[in-house]
């Protein structure tokens, strides 16, 4: 079974009304409430976006209705299904399914696959807001190893080396988020030698190799690719529950899936309202968008 990879550009989505009023009917109520008090739009869209694309997950892989199951959050806010098992008589039979999204700059992504671990993480390279790029470097120093940071300053230009860093940090954080652990992790214990050194956008890689304590961890795969020449994702894949993979650490039976980029029709496509129309939501979202424009957004 393939597992499924998702992306959604809510950087330039300006929903109508009747969008925003439907998306919002179409998570729980819970979460509605929390995007609503987001200040600014592109925030609120981003959690939206996240929310409808694990729903889709679970409806079209797990065989539940859209409205019959319920998303809950660990003490570390990582959502899950509250629900484990896929519907009784369905064709999806028992899979355990794990899933991971992320959200950053202009993008919503989803990563899910049967019978692994699996964390995702997106960044857009762009420029720091207030200091230099080796003043920038200088304060993330204890989150690379020297061998990360002789790659990271090697890349060329200065901006070839912030590249290079999101491309590391995607990678870091894609670990993270894939076994669970917060912001108490060591990331000078993970160290990874990425392969190639140039990646080029509608390919996906996944030479990349993991040291964890200096010790090679063959399990796992690192998925990346560009969803855009300024947008990273890793895709973080633990050791598999079924162990008939080949050499590189890849399932047998499949290559490494592309990201599909969704619209929001696709986004909603098979939903179900949960609860009635709010029209003051709209109202609310109309004037985040009208909030100041954020420092980090003027890139």
């Amino acid at each position: 079974m393939e597992g499924v990879r998702w992306a959604f550009r809510y950087g330039s989505w300006s929903p109508a009304r009747s969008d925003w009023l439907l998306a919002a009917r179409c998570v729980q109520r819970e979460e509605k409430e929390r995007i609503g008090q987001f200040v600014f739009a592109k925030d609120a869209k981003s959690a939206m976006a996240g929310r409808l694309l694990i729903r889709k997950l679970v409806c079209e892989k797990m065989g539940f209705a859209w409205d019959g199951f319920r998303l809950e959050r660990t003490p570390r806010g990582k959502p899950y299904l509250a629900h484990p098992l896929p519907a009784p008589d369905s064709a999806f039979g028992h899979t355990h399914w794990s899933f991971n999204v992320s959200h950053q700059g202009n993008y919503a992504v989803l990563a899910a696959e049967p019978g692994r671990q699996v964390g995702v993480d997106v960044m857009k390279t762009t420029r720091p807001g207030s200091s230099s790029v080796k003043e920038f470097f200088h304060l993330m120093t204890r989150q690379f190893t020297e061998l990360e940071w002789s790659r990271i300053q090697s890349a060329g230009s200065s901006w070839d080396q912030l590249d290079m860093f999101y491309r590391h940090w995607t990678l870091k954080e894609s670990f993270i988020k894939a076994i669970g652990t917060g912001l108490g992790f060591n990331l000078q214990r993970v160290e990874f030698h990425v392969t190639p050194n140039e990646m080029q956008e509608g390919q996906v890689y996944w030479q990349t190799r993991m040291y964890l304590d200096e010790e090679e961890e063959e399990g796992w795969t690192f998925e990346e690719c560009l969803l855009d020449k300024h947008h990273h994702v890793a895709v973080a894949l633990g050791k598999p529950e079924n162990p008939t993979t080949n050499d590189a650490g890849i399932s047998s039976w499949t290559t490494p899936p592309k990201f599909t980029l969704l619209s929001f029709s696709d986004l909603i496509s098979g939903a179900t309202p949960l609860s009635d129309e709010d029209p003051a939501y709209w109202e609310s979202f109309q004037r985040k968008q009208e909030a100041p424009v954020r420092q980090s957004e003027i890139q």
